[in-house]
């Protein structure tokens, strides 16, 4: 069983919707920003993207990948970050299902676009919040 999520973390992740995913393969990095939505229940994010691009491939071959999600901006305290790591899959089956309907109603536009769903699931989240002291940190680890 996995210990809760800190709120400040989940709040941070439903705020946003883009994420920066950092992959590797062949000792070769590559990044991509992904439109994604936060499936709280299954502690994942679910994004789109064709199997064909450079962050997909590197995924079939190796799935451990990292991302980040920050809040843009130059006022000091106000500095927000997540910083992932995780595993990166195709949704299959029933998780793609209800997957689908999921990020379909926080992107209905998605449906102009036939592309494969995604579902990363993370090992671990470091939220660093400035709000709530200078450089203060936040961990999640999944058991």
């Amino acid at each position: 069983m996995n210990k809760i999520i800190d709120q400040n973390i989940i709040d941070f992740i439903t705020e946003h919707h883009v994420l920066t995913l950092a992959t590797c393969f062949d000792n070769k990095p590559w990044c991509a920003n992904c439109f994604y939505t936060y499936w709280n229940e299954e502690n994942c994010f679910i994004f789109t993207s064709d199997t064909e691009t450079r962050h997909a491939q590197n995924t079939l071959k190796n799935p451990n990948v990292a991302a980040s999600i920050v809040l843009e901006t130059k006022t000091v305290g106000k500095i927000q970050g997540l910083q992932i790591e995780g595993t990166l899959s195709l949704a299959e089956n029933e998780i793609k299902k209800q997957a689908t309907l999921k990020y379909l109603k926080a992107f209905p536009f998605a449906i102009l676009k036939q592309s494969d769903l995604w579902i990363l699931r993370p090992l671990q989240l470091k939220l660093t919040d400035n709000r709530l002291g200078f450089g203060k940190k936040i961990i999640w680890t999944h058991d």
